[in-house]
């Protein structure tokens, strides 16, 4: 089922852009809401991913009448032939708990633009602002029905979803592990389409000709930017052996200098990690990383005896940076999904490469240098869906998101992204049906049933 064949292009864009109308009104509620479900700040909820979240409706809004077909060239007068995207139909999305509100805009934007309807399972451990937009979706005039959440675990309706015959699409963004059980419940079922948007282990490579105080700010945002909790963190380093020690010296000082605490103090860069279960996880990681024989730059669980009292038993981790890590250990190859940083170092570009390459994931990867040509040279080196060059996890709603290798297939933002979220009809056309002489005429007439008339000479008379 589409509302797409029910509505116009036109209304589609108004209605999207009013309910973007109304989450910008909501917008300091909407950030409390999320920093409750979550553990971030609330200013990085209101001022980073409910804005952005804005930005992506209106950016679709904006595309909802520009969706095209094309024409082929074929005989001039006689045949035309064209395409048209139509809208797939019903859309089941499911989203993580570590950017709710975002990870819901960017499925549901385009789905809507393109006139699909939806079902959609937020995270189990965050479900709250998944709810409080649809009610304001339903508010800007949605009918009933086009846009449907669905609260659930993972293992029970996120399941349902993935096998519903009547459901013609899931994309899904979370872990490598769930997304093979979601494309093998999709095949089993009605062989729906499938995006998947999957986990990470990014590198960035920084060499010797950088600003390193200015590099330093870029590697310390990109790991601990919603507490690491982030597909795309900067989970692998690889710093030039030239310029290590200074590096080393800069990032452990402005890794220090994070305030960590309540997620409503406006002063506040990293509050909780998500769950208990999630904050358990991340300390076994910093413990391999010790017992494997890595060097504790900064960090370590201990560092949170700083803490006042009150957030003791809240789900904090301390900012961990450890260097001397290689291939093998834990912390470099696994995702570990919090704020820890495994440092390696290189001498030439090629072994940075070959280093940063070594993952099973392709998500994102950077670089940092001043000098173009390498940059560009390590662009088309790295195997990953996106490569930042001299920044780090700067987002454009216009820009393809998503990844190579076992982070993934499919895109979303951009015009990719609304692809996605339709499919191509052809349209091939006979113009010329009154003339009896052309040989398509003959050859069709020559298959029809005899009640149509007589054929002599291949001709029907």
């Amino acid at each position: 089922m589409t509302w797409g064949k029910k509505s116009t292009p036109s209304q589609r864009c108004s209605l999207i852009n009013k309910w973007a109308d109304l989450i910008e009104a909501n917008i300091d509620s909407l950030a409390k809401v999320e920093s409750v479900d979550n553990g971030k700040p609330v200013w990085m909820a209101r001022d980073v991913d409910i804005k952005d979240s804005i930005g992506c409706l209106r950016y679709y809004a904006g595309l909802a009448d520009k969706i095209e077909g094309r024409t082929i060239e074929q005989e001039e007068g006689i045949k035309i032939a064209f395409t048209k995207a139509e809208p797939i139909g019903v859309c089941g999305q499911i989203i993580p708990w570590n950017y709710p509100i975002q990870m819901f805009m960017w499925k549901v934007a385009p789905a809507l633009a393109a006139g699909n309807t939806i079902v959609l399972k937020p995270a189990e451990q965050t479900p709250l602002s998944a709810l409080r937009l649809a009610e304001l979706a339903l508010e800007a005039g949605f009918p009933p029905g086009v846009l449907n959440v669905v609260n659930g675990t993972g293992a029970i309706t996120g399941l349902a979803i993935s096998r519903h015959m009547d459901i013609d699409k899931i994309a899904f963004t979370g872990s490598t592990v769930t997304g093979r059980k979601i494309m093998e419940a999709a095949s089993k079922s009605n062989l729906k389409k499938v995006t998947l948007e999957l986990g990470g282990k990014s590198p960035v490579v920084v060499f010797d000709n950088v600003d390193i105080d200015q590099t330093a700010n870029w590697v310390c945002m990109a790991i601990l930017f919603n507490h690491g909790q982030d597909c795309c963190a900067v989970s692998r380093l690889f710093v030039q052996e030239t310029i290590k020690d200074k590096f080393f010296e800069v990032l452990k000082r402005k890794i220090e200098e994070i305030e960590i605490g309540d997620p409503a103090m406006e002063t506040t860069f990293m509050g909780p990690l998500v769950s208990r279960q999630q904050q358990e996880k991340v300390k076994k990681y910093i413990q391999h990383g010790l017992e494997e024989g890595a060097v504790c730059l900064t960090g370590g669980v201990e560092k949170l005896s700083h803490l006042p009292e009150k957030f003791k038993d809240g789900f904090f981790v301390p900012p961990t940076v450890y260097t001397n890590c290689k291939k093998g250990m834990k912390i470099v190859d696994d995702e570990i999904f919090g704020p820890v940083l495994a440092v390696q170092t290189f001498k030439t570009e090629e072994e940075a490469v070959q280093l940063a390459n070594d993952t099973a994931y392709g998500l994102g990867a950077g670089v940092f240098s001043q000098n173009a040509s390498q940059c560009m040279r390590m662009v088309h080196a790295l195997k990953a869906g996106t490569v930042w060059c001299n920044q780090y996890m700067v987002l454009s709603n216009a820009v393809p998101f998503g990844g190579m290798k076992q982070s993934g297939f499919g895109r979303e933002l951009g015009i990719e992204g609304l692809k996605e979220y339709t499919q191509t009809k052809a349209c091939a056309a006979f113009c010329d049906v009154q003339n009896p002489t052309h040989p398509h005429t003959r050859v069709s007439t020559q298959i029809r049933p005899a009640t149509a008339g007589t054929v002599r000479n291949g001709v029907l008379h």
